[in-house]
């Protein structure tokens, strides 16, 4: 096919390794003798006409920077627009027409969309439209199911360990139970994993209800063992086994409307009170976003990009770049957005854990 012009852009939460993503796109497209412009702000750039052209001097050094130089929002959505002056959260409005006018207007051949679930959506609505787009998956959370491992996982994997591995020293001097609350709204990846490779004692994953009898009985059994403290993992969109969610707020307009948050203080309160043992609660919440993205990360970032102008040069729009058995492919975004991948209550992991001694917090498990 004969691209010239492409846009990229990086859109929902930031996370390390969307500069990295960018910076092999530019590099990859620029060697092709193509022109690169990046959008910013996400989806809003597009509405706005926030548009500048990329050169090699823009992408230099930008790979071990976390965060996005092109600037993100997941507020907004082009399909249900919130802001000023288009629309507001009482009277959101359809400006997609609008991002549809500046992307030809503009006279880009193809565009990159860099994103997690709901800039999937949103692509996916715009391919639909016509818009020649190909995505990169992005989410810390690693919840999209056409691929094995998205970039910024591991990132936030090593910090919540990090995180785990420090608590544990303050716990075990002050004999208390801390409970460390991780990112991952409703697949429990961050908070296994972290738990598994920080010597968590008990783990709390959406995927498995808890129940609080199960948790301080755990606890007061470790006591009568001789073991005078606990580290609990509890990730955002752990419930129990009535169904309930600790939600922060809820925030209108939002592609991220209900905000998780809280269920580290919940848990602190009931185990301190039940327990009699003095509880702490240590919410990472967006340190985990944070930082330099972890060697993988960069790895697997560089491999998603410069697949990305691939498939662009391919034609292949529509379509998800992928992370398959250490190899890249490519899977239709509607397929890519059809379920989240969570954890398997049933699965090699949560076997492990149970077998080293860990808890869910769950009489059904174990």
């Amino acid at each position: 096919m004969n691209i010239k012009r492409i846009g990229v852009l990086t859109a929902g939460g930031d996370c390390p390794g969307l500069n990295a993503v960018v910076r092999a796109v530019a590099k990859n497209a620029l060697g092709h003798g193509m022109e690169v412009f990046g959008v910013r702000n996400g989806f809003d750039g597009l509405v706005r006409n926030d548009i500048f052209k990329i050169t090699n001097e823009t992408v230099s050094g930008i790979l071990t920077l976390g965060g996005t130089i092109l600037g993100t929002s997941n507020i907004a959505n082009p399909f249900k627009y919130t802001l000023a002056p288009f629309g507001t959260p009482e009277n959101p409005r359809d400006v997609s027409s609008v991002a549809l006018h500046n992307f030809k207007e503009r006279e880009l051949d193809a565009l990159i969309t860099i994103g997690g679930d709901g800039t999937l959506h949103m692509s996916q609505q715009f391919v639909e439209l016509g818009m020649p787009i190909v995505a990169v998956p992005k989410t810390i959370d690693n919840d999209l199911d056409a691929t094995d491992q998205t970039f910024g996982f591991d990132s936030a994997l090593h910090i919540a360990t990090e995180a785990i591995d420090r608590l544990h020293t303050t716990a075990q001097s002050h004999h208390r139970v801390m409970i460390v609350e991780t990112m991952g709204r409703y697949a429990g990846w961050i908070a296994l994993r972290s738990a598994l490779a920080g010597g968590g004692d008990i783990v709390l994953i959406p995927e498995i209800p808890y129940n609080d009898d199960v948790i301080v009985e755990y606890i007061l059994n470790r006591k009568r063992r001789g073991k005078t403290f606990s580290i609990v993992v509890a990730a955002e969109g752990a419930k129990n086994e009535k169904g309930e969610l600790a939600v922060a707020r809820t925030v209108a307009g939002s592609t991220d409307a209900i905000r998780l948050g809280g269920i580290a203080y919940k848990l602190s309160d009931m185990i301190e009170q039940r327990t009699g043992i003095e509880s702490r609660a240590c919410v990472l919440g967006h340190t985990q976003r944070g930082g330099t993205p972890t060697a993988f990360d960069r790895w697997l970032s560089t491999l998603y990009g410069a697949k990305a102008l691939d498939m662009v040069l391919e034609g292949k729009f529509g379509y998800m770049a992928s992370f398959k058995n250490f190899g890249m492919a490519e899977v239709k975004i509607a397929d890519a957005i059809a379920r989240l991948k969570r954890v398997d209550p049933h699965g090699a992991e949560v076997k492990a854990a149970l077998e080293v001694g860990m808890s869910f917090g769950s009489a059904q498990i174990g």
